[in-house]
């Protein structure tokens, strides 16, 4: 069974949807496996409001701009698609999760949380493996060494980029371990889950000089009358 990711970003008019305030662009990223499949939904959106002035100093977005984009409604099919089913990834999750559901029920459709299987917060992950350190996406991303130059500015889709790479490196060693190893399926004609390598193991032989002075160390040993290995 395949791993299925999405990870999320969104920008908006201002800081509280309770406010009144509307998500302006979502971008999600999609991994099957901790793999990257090219397959992405990335939307400006049409508010109908203003923009907050400190908002807008954060990702630039204009309301001129978007004067010919789409409302949240007429996309909203397209979007519950691409994320049903999946692992919803986001970092503060609250706030995003907080804009999606207030959008969703202003066209009456049910929470996020019944499109996906699980909802993951890497600030919340961040803050519990760096605890009193600074855990926003550019401080992980100089924390483990990902390139963030052409972030000058917020955008939704080129943050969800930058936090599947953050996640990555979080979780390696973790859930990459049987994923990126082995590939499960059943025996034909079997119950039982067989495990195949996706990828050629690597064998290291021993070099000639390395062959011979095993054999000395183990005729060392035979001499004591305790090495069974030589036979």
């Amino acid at each position: 069974m395949s791993m299925r990711q999405i990870f999320l970003d969104t920008e908006t008019t201002g800081l509280y949807h309770a406010q009144g305030h509307r998500i302006i662009e979502i971008a999600g990223v999609e991994l099957v496996n901790r793999r990257l499949t090219n397959n992405h939904f990335h939307v400006y959106l049409n508010p109908d409001r203003e923009i907050d002035e400190a908002a807008q100093e954060v990702h630039g977005i204009t309301l001129e701009f978007l004067q010919d984009k789409p409302r949240f409604a007429d996309i909203v099919d397209e979007f519950l698609q691409f994320v049903s089913g999946a692992d919803l990834i986001i970092h503060n999750a609250p706030f995003d999760i907080g804009f999606l559901n207030a959008e969703l029920n202003r066209v009456g459709r049910q929470n996020i949380e019944h499109s996906v299987l699980e909802i993951i917060d890497t600030l919340k992950m961040a803050k519990e493996m760096r605890p009193g350190q600074r855990n926003n996406l550019d401080a992980l991303c100089r924390h483990y060494g990902i390139d963030n130059s052409s972030r000058t500015l917020h955008g939704a889709l080129l943050d969800a980029e930058l936090l599947a790479d953050v996640y990555m490196a979080m979780t390696r060693g973790q859930e990459s371990l049987m994923i990126d190893m082995l590939d499960q399926g059943p025996i034909e004609g079997s119950g039982e889950i067989r495990l195949t390598r996706s990828k050629p193991l690597l064998v290291l032989t021993a070099s000639e000089a390395e062959l011979a002075a095993h054999e000395e160390y183990l005729q060392a040993m035979s001499k004591s009358g305790a090495c069974v290995w030589p036979q």
